[in-house]
């Protein structure tokens, strides 16, 4: 059988991060910091896949006439990112508390105010499935542009039945219309809704009984995440609400440890989720268990940075073997960025991880934490041709060149998606 010819060639790559290695599954400890890097490289895609990656030298060879040359002289070209925990679509905004915690007041005390999660529920239940909508497409067009060709999104803003159908309705919408790959998550549980303070086992019983159970009739999520967290769910609560969504077939998340070392990762090991996200305050034995149980470390740098907080303990757990992976944590309270770029920037200077590490821990990490490892994160035949051309000569320049967008060229499914002119 003759062998498909390219439909697209990237030839003469300074640095091409194939970002490949011989470890199957996420990356950790050392093969954090693997990029299977490739100096003077070529890309080769035949429709919406890669054919080929390795030396200009080599490939050039079997380029053909009808093959769309694209020259990467001076260029690196990266997997595209994977930002694999948002809060994709909310409406209004809560800009308010941003200036209150610059003058002193703390998140908790925000939302005994009347701000926090339960303000954003309150705006983003008035809006329309339009007007959500349009804001999400908006947002989606800046996170290509900054490089990022696959989402995760999550419910969350709506804590009722009828508003988180909303949202996840929206999502979907979001995913047939927008180039970059979505991944839908519910989120019933991240706080409990202001109608049912004084009475949270009603809320619990609405999420397990209703909630879950449309949200899988409908086919609406892949993953259920919950809040666990002092406040807003202990760690029984997190463990039945998991639990239940797994019986119907949503894979767990687990916001862990983020304002207290309260059970979350704990949680994480006990229901075998993919990922505990957050992890401010794990501690030695939380990261020892995640690794034992193949949980993912989503480290959310972005979000220390906007609240002024702890950073959580990334050399710690790469040096004990736990893979780690980076996103935005996109949301209007704790995390106002589209850009992953800037998330690779906090995690070199807050974190302390190398920029090898945070490129893999903003692709093929990334994508194993929602379940898409197989098929995008690294450039390999086979994959999804996913990847973004940079105007820098070295990859350490993406994380240290910080708050530009230094990308040129965005290729989603084989297609040029974004061009930086």
């Amino acid at each position: 059988m003759k062998a498909p010819s390219p439909t697209l060639a990237i030839v003469n790559i300074s640095q091409l991060l194939t970002v490949r290695s011989s470890v199957t599954g996420p990356r950790a400890g050392k093969n954090q910091s693997d990029l299977g890097i490739v100096e003077s490289g070529a890309v080769l895609i035949s429709g919406d896949k890669i054919l080929e990656v390795g030396k200009t030298a080599t490939l050039k060879k079997k380029i053909s006439r009808q093959t769309k040359v694209i020259d990467a002289k001076g260029k690196v070209i990266t997997p595209g990112l994977v930002d694999c925990h948002t809060h994709l679509v909310f409406a209004g905004s809560r800009a308010d508390e941003f200036e209150f915690r610059i003058q002193g007041k703390t998140y908790q005390e925000i939302a005994q105010m009347g701000g926090g999660i339960n303000s954003t529920v309150t705006q983003t239940r008035k809006a329309s499935a339009k007007e959500l909508f349009k804001s999400g497409m908006e947002r989606l067009n800046r996170m290509l542009s900054f490089g990022t060709t696959t989402v995760e999104a999550k419910s969350g803003y709506g804590l009722s039945t009828e508003s988180e159908l909303k949202i996840l309705e929206v999502i979907k919408s979001l995913r047939r219309r927008h180039t970059i790959d979505i991944v839908p998550t519910f989120l019933g549980a991240h706080a409990i809704p202001e109608e049912f303070k004084i009475y949270r086992r009603d809320y619990i019983r609405i999420l397990t009984e209703e909630m879950i159970p449309q949200v899988a009739k409908r086919k609406l999520a892949e993953f259920c995440d919950v809040f666990c967290e002092n406040g807003y769910f202990s760690v029984e609560e997190s463990r039945k609400i998991l639990e239940t969504g797994k019986k119907f077939g949503l894979k767990p998340k687990v916001h862990a440890d983020e304002l207290g070392n309260t059970g979350g990762s704990q949680v994480a090991t006990d229901v075998g989720a993919i990922s505990a996200d957050h992890l401010v305050y794990a501690i030695d034995d939380d990261i020892e268990k995640m690794k034992r149980a193949g949980v993912i470390a989503v480290l959310l740098p972005s979000t220390s940075f906007f609240l002024a907080s702890r950073y959580a303990p990334a050399r710690k757990m790469i040096e004990n073997g736990l893979p780690v992976a980076l996103a935005t944590d996109f949301n209007p309270g704790t995390s106002m960025t589209e850009s992953m770029p800037m998330v690779m920037s906090l995690g070199c200077l807050n974190l302390k991880m190398t920029p090898a590490q945070v490129m893999v821990a903003s692709t093929i990490n990334s994508a194993h934490a929602i379940n898409r490892g197989e098929q995008i994160g690294s450039l390999e035949p086979g994959k999804k041709a996913d990847l973004v051309i940079w105007e820098v000569a070295n990859y350490r320049e993406i994380p240290y060149h910080y708050g530009v967008n230094l990308v040129r060229t965005v290729i989603k499914n084989g297609k040029i998606a974004f061009q930086n002119k």
